[in-house]
């Protein structure tokens, strides 16, 4: 083994050694030969010049072959690599110092390939997560003004009510300045609650509880007490209902928190001695709900933004959504429920589509 490994050529100094040793022992052999051949000697010494010119050439190709185009090559990679260009690795299949170095360097190549894209794609997630509380600051900032902007209203009101109150001179004043206190604190605690609500909803806190229902009749009563026995109203109401039970999964209590909001927005904005219409029409597996409220449009441009939370339109006349539209918003969205809203000729529509569960499709759920 070790005459073995002494005899080898896997290193760059035994090729060069065995090539001036092969070089010296042919000059002199061949020197020998020339000599003892039967020409004249300067046609002798011109033969030998020639064979003299042959090997030079012959081992400038082997020194070309053996060192100078792989320490090309190393060059050509190892400035590739200064580039930050990883795309062609040196090849080099050469058993010596030459094929070592190659090797190691396309190691290097794929670990600061490696590195680079770990050190790009944590770079983005750290752009993302910047962009993120950057985004997250701003919709605290922005939260903080919005509320700040509606709770200046009712504190105004309850300031002045409450300092009127000490100056009133009789029990009629003093009722009726009560009652908006009471009115105005009430309302605070509803926009807070919801605000809350919102917030549970947005950030995971608040779970979905999924159960099977008719919506039919859900959507029937939340409109009989909000629509149908609503005191002071100055609308008429149309209905458009399956006459059979039409089930859905979905969490039943978040659902009428949804036709609630909807309810009362479209109750708030119909014009009056307008119109507002309640359609549930079952069509090709999904419960299509829509409801109707005759009265002004929502401007063109603000559409896609009534489902933001205190979100105001400028020069708009019809009745911002404060919070409701952004919960029903929330409460769809975390069930991947198609829903809208779209200017009529005389109205505004709100719209949402429910796949029907069928007696099959529980059972196949349950697995039973």
């Amino acid at each position: 083994m070790n005459l073995k490994n002494a005899l080898s050529l896997r290193t760059v100094r035994k090729k060069i050694l065995m090539l001036s040793k092969l070089a010296g022992l042919a000059l002199l052999l061949s020197y020998g030969l020339f000599s003892a051949l039967p020409l004249e000697e300067n046609l002798s010494f011109c033969l030998w010049f020639i064979f003299v010119l042959l090997l030079v050439l012959l081992i400038d190709f082997l020194m070309g072959h053996f060192i100078t185009k792989p320490v090309s090559r190393l060059n050509e990679s190892a400035k590739r690599m200064a580039a930050l260009d990883f795309s062609a690795p040196c090849a080099i299949a050469a058993r010596d110092e030459f094929g070592e170095l190659s090797q190691s360097l396309n190691t290097l190549s794929e670990n600061l390939k490696t590195a680079l894209l770990d050190l790009t794609d944590a770079n983005a997630r750290l752009e993302e997560e910047v962009a993120k509380e950057r985004k997250l600051m701003a919709e605290r900032k922005d939260l903080i003004d919005q509320l700040s902007h509606e709770m200046k209203t009712p504190l105004g009101i309850i300031q002045a009510y409450a300092e009127g109150l000490q100056d009133a001179d009789s029990e009629e004043k003093k009722q009726k300045y009560t009652e908006v206190i009471l009115s105005e604190t009430e309302r605070m605690n509803q926009l807070i609650h919801a605000l809350l609500d919102l917030s549970a909803l947005e950030n995971g806190a608040a779970q979905l509880t999924i159960t099977r229902f008719d919506l039919v009749e859900l959507a029937e009563q939340t409109a009989g007490r909000l629509l149908f026995d609503a005191p002071d109203t100055n609308f008429s109401l149309e209905y458009e209902l399956p006459e059979q039970k039409v089930y859905v999964r979905s969490d039943k209590a978040r659902m009428e928190q949804v036709l609630e909001n909807l309810m009362l927005n479209a109750r708030k904005n119909v014009r009056p001695d307008g119109i507002i219409k309640l359609s549930l029409i079952e069509k090709d597996g999904f419960l299509h709900f829509s409801l109707f409220n005759n009265g002004r449009p929502i401007p063109q441009e603000s559409l896609p933004h009534i489902w933001t939370k205190f979100y105001r339109a400028k020069d708009a006349s019809y009745s911002g959504s404060g919070l409701g539209l952004s919960i029903v918003a929330q409460i769809l969205s975390m069930q991947q429920i198609p829903y809208g809203a779209k200017n009529r000729p005389n109205g505004v529509v709100f719209y949402f589509s429910i796949p029907v569960s069928s007696p099959r499709t529980e059972c196949s759920a349950d697995g039973k």
